[in-house]
């Protein structure tokens, strides 16, 4: 069994001033700098995923912004992975697979933003792949949601995409159930 930590778009848009700001997401970003500091410290892999949009309506993660940078809290050092992606799942048109396996990567930590879509979609691919998973879900950070009128507020988005993904595809856990 070997560990790595993945870090999913943890990036400016996603915060107060940013183009696309989360519920929670600065207290999902200090939990993540928890994880990383606790795989910087044992010599574990670390993957940053940036998204960047090219999609030609996208209004967030635009080439070349601030919006669309790590965030300062997890900024990657030099010898950390930092892999750019266009689609919500990490593994889709990236090398995100051959690295893990290069690596030999058997079991992820998984934590990012947003949990209704990258970390989702990310989560289930590598499950579909073989990797053991945990999602350390309160290092993730979510948006209301609007379906045929009605607003899910982002509490219960988080809840119903982190239950999901414990049944079958990962172990959810808190940042501090993890480090303990």
């Amino acid at each position: 069994m070997k560990e790595g930590l993945i870090i999913i778009d943890i990036q400016n848009d996603y915060f107060d001033k940013g183009t696309m700001p989360l519920v929670n997401s600065d207290n999902a970003c200090k939990n993540a700098k928890l994880l990383l500091e606790r795989f910087r410290s044992k010599n574990l892999p670390v993957i940053f995923i940036q998204h960047i949009a090219t999609r030609p309506l996208a209004t967030f993660f635009l080439p070349n912004t601030k919006g669309a940078k790590i965030h300062e809290t997890v900024r990657p050092m030099e010898n950390e992975r930092v892999i750019i992606k266009h689609l919500p799942n990490s593994f889709k048109e990236t090398n995100l697979l051959d690295f893990l396996k290069e690596k030999q990567i058997t079991d992820l930590v998984i934590c990012g933003m947003m949990t209704h879509m990258c970390v989702d979609a990310t989560t289930r691919a590598a499950k579909d792949f073989g990797f053991n998973i945990t999602v350390i879900g309160d290092a993730c950070a979510t948006k209301d949601l609007e379906i045929n009128g009605q607003l899910v507020i982002a509490s219960e988005v988080q809840n119903s995409f982190l239950a999901a993904l414990n049944y079958f595809y990962s172990t959810v856990k808190t940042t501090k159930q993890y480090l303990n």
